[in-house]
């Protein structure tokens, strides 16, 4: 099992570059990155369905960057790098990577080790993933128990996303949920609802947040969701 799309952060770029041409012969749509802040700076950063980077990086330091794409996605993470300090494995495993492979190393030796992450991601349990809109008290409540309280607009927000079933919302539909009038709701109201409802997931759990923006076209909840 291998994910379709593939962040790769490197900027080793002879290794990049032999890297992602061995990922796209095996048909994984590769996206490659020398620097951690052009990743964090792209349209959808949070959006690949896997993550193999560096540590040694120009920008964000490599562990910082695990730290960040842990708040925001659950998809596998693969540390391939050179740096061999003694607690260069706990550091990353703490910060949320799945793996970690010491260069010099194969490209093949990375295949297996992505394939190998994927199949864990891919098996695990749904249900244990599902986050659960409570209508009822206004809450959102995380795969942990975790409860976040809601506004009039987050439930409008969010019963989209349950309606969409994991699909991208558009601005438009969004906009018209929220009763929103004019270009100005575009960029203000309506992203800084889904700003302040993000913080507020990320101040309640340790889990990673799943709303997601689609450039130019809306948002969308990148896990389970139910209204119950």
């Amino acid at each position: 099992m291998l994910p379709s799309t593939l962040a790769l952060i490197d900027d080793d770029r002879p290794f990049a570059d032999g890297l992602s041409a061995h990922l796209r012969d095996l048909g994984i749509d590769v996206a490659a990155f020398a620097d951690s802040s052009d990743l964090l700076a792209s349209a959808d950063p949070y959006a690949f369905e896997f993550y193999v980077t560096d540590l040694m990086l120009p920008g964000v330091d490599g562990v910082d960057l695990i730290k960040v794409l842990r708040r925001r996605t659950s998809a596998g993470i693969l540390v391939v790098s050179g740096r061999l300090a003694a607690d260069t494995f706990k550091q990353v495993v703490k910060a949320g990577a799945d793996m970690y492979l010491a260069k010099p190393v194969q490209f093949d030796q990375v295949e297996l080790a992505i394939e190998a992450v994927q199949r864990r991601v891919g098996a695990s349990d749904p249900l244990q993933n599902t986050w659960r809109l409570d209508q009822r008290i206004a809450q959102l409540v995380a795969p942990d128990g975790a409860r976040v309280d809601l506004s009039e607009r987050d439930l409008a927000l969010l019963a989209c996303f349950v309606e969409a079933n994991g699909e991208v919302v558009p601005r438009e539909t969004l906009l018209r949920r929220l009763g929103a009038v004019g270009e100005s709701e575009v960029s203000g109201g309506l992203n800084g609802t889904v700003f302040r409802l993000r913080r507020r997931i990320e101040r309640a759990t340790p889990a990673a947040v799943p709303l997601q923006a689609k450039s130019g076209i809306g948002y969308a909840f990148r896990a389970p969701l139910k209204a119950i």
